[in-house]
């Protein structure tokens, strides 16, 4: 690690427990906090900025902002969503965080994620198919479930295309994935 990525670890390690004891964030955190978490080249640290968001955001609209930059993003950006919808995935507890109101309730609406879940199923295929970095096409592709049934009925023309290009691809680990997909089916 250079010296300032030392300094900004320390810093993150400093913020992150008064971020998650707050019932509440600044609608202008959001924006730093999601960057913070797709510029972590760390996968165990990034979730030091998704899970205040969780939290204070909800998993919706962090899961969205986390599609925006994979389809929009730079590989980079991309890469960085990748790690950082895995911590997206993070189990919300509600005696962890005053953002539950009493009786460890909230709005069930911030956690409704299954049309976000489906646009990641989605931008990542395309991705898959756009992509020209072979590690950038590992990432995505290796992160998708290998049951067709996770996937809505819009998106089985897709995943058919996806598969086939998998199935044919020089690296073993692409391939490893549709097998995977295939044995799935059987």
């Amino acid at each position: 690690m250079e010296p300032n990525d030392r300094h900004a670890r320390l810093l993150a390690h400093a913020v992150r427990k008064p971020l998650l004891e707050c019932a509440s964030l600044p609608e202008e955190l959001f924006a730093p906090l999601m960057a913070a978490s797709v510029y972590d080249p760390d996968p165990s640290f990034c979730r030091w900025f998704v899970e205040p968001a969780v939290y204070a955001f909800g998993r919706r609209r962090v899961m969205a902002a986390l599609v925006d930059h994979l389809r929009t993003g730079t590989d980079a950006e991309r890469a960085g969503a990748v790690r950082a919808w895995y911590c997206a995935h993070v189990p919300l507890h509600a005696d962890r965080s005053p953002a539950y109101g009493s009786g460890g309730v909230r709005d069930p609406a911030l956690d409704e994620v299954r049309d976000v879940k489906d646009a990641w199923l989605e931008a990542s295929m395309r991705v898959f198919a756009e992509a020209t970095d072979l590690r950038m096409r590992q990432r995505v592709l290796l992160g998708l479930p290998t049951s067709r049934a996770a996937y809505p009925p819009r998106l089985h023309d897709l995943l058919e295309s996806t598969l086939a290009s998998a199935q044919t691809h020089p690296d073993h680990h692409i391939r490893r994935w549709a097998a995977a997909v295939d044995h799935e089916a059987a």
